[in-house]
């Protein structure tokens, strides 16, 4: 079976955000691969240096890190654009994340986002979005389901799926169950939220994820075994646990 956390962050920061670290994590929690992206505390165009660290980690560690791009519309959109063609082409990277959240905007504005989705669409490569109640109307639910609906053919990663917010969590199943391109990340949430995403949508869209080093993944990882040993069987799980992930990225 293959363990796949599918929320993790570094940065060149240092600390616990440090590649060593962060390789140090997956050892303890015995994790195959991570999906990793960038550490958002970056100002202006430091963003760039933090999308090359995650390329150098994956240089360095091929077998363990799958790389994912971090595009900020704040910055300007032309500039996320950039960040979106240097991730894709350039980088390799398997897709781009947004964060209405932590970079302040709404995640279907007409002016800031969807210049940048349409850029993200073209790729053929995956959107992540941040989904949390840390800034609950520019990330609902509601308006990834206008970007999924606007892109059928992409996939798109609802990460956090509303974090601990219940009203969140139903909201990301019910939009999920209208947008079959929807796979929802099951990171810094509970395990109520999490068995009733795999009982409403199935196995096959929900995905195993610690959002590290904000979480502990050998934490994480033991509570998500614990829930799934009682509510599904062991093939359903390796998809949560890994499988999800190695089928989208094609692994």
């Amino acid at each position: 079976m293959l363990i796949i956390d599918a929320d993790t962050h570094i940065a060149p920061t240092g600390g616990d955000f440090a590649l060593e670290e962060h390789v140090k994590r997956m050892e303890r929690a015995r994790v195959d691969k991570t999906l990793t992206w960038l550490k958002p505390d970056y100002h202006g165009t430091g963003i760039e240096a933090h999308n090359r660290y995650v390329y150098d980690a994956v240089r360095q560690y091929p077998d363990k890190i799958l790389g994912f791009g971090w595009a900020d519309p704040t910055v300007s959109v032309e500039h996320a654009k950039r960040m979106v063609k240097v991730c894709t082409e350039e980088y390799g990277f398997y897709g781009v994340k947004l964060n209405g959240a932590q970079n302040d905007f709404t995640i279907d504005d007409r002016v800031l986002a969807l210049p940048v989705i349409e850029a993200i669409a073209r790729t053929g490569k995956i959107l992540a979005f941040h989904i949390g109640p840390d800034a609950y109307e520019r990330t609902h639910p509601l308006r990834a389901r206008r970007v999924a609906q606007l892109y059928p053919e992409m996939t798109v990663l609802m990460v956090h799926m509303g974090m601990t917010n219940w009203d969140m969590n139903r909201a990301v199943v019910e939009v999920a169950q209208e947008c079959p391109n929807m796979v929802l990340i099951g990171s810094a949430t509970d395990d109520k939220a999490i068995s009733y995403a795999v009982k409403a949508l199935g196995a096959e869209r929900v995905c195993f994820g610690s959002d590290a080093p904000f979480r502990r993944p050998h934490v994480v990882r033991a509570m998500y075994e614990a829930l799934l040993s009682d509510e599904v069987a062991q093939a359903e799980s390796d998809l949560i646990m890994g499988g999800n992930i190695a089928r989208l990225f094609r692994l």
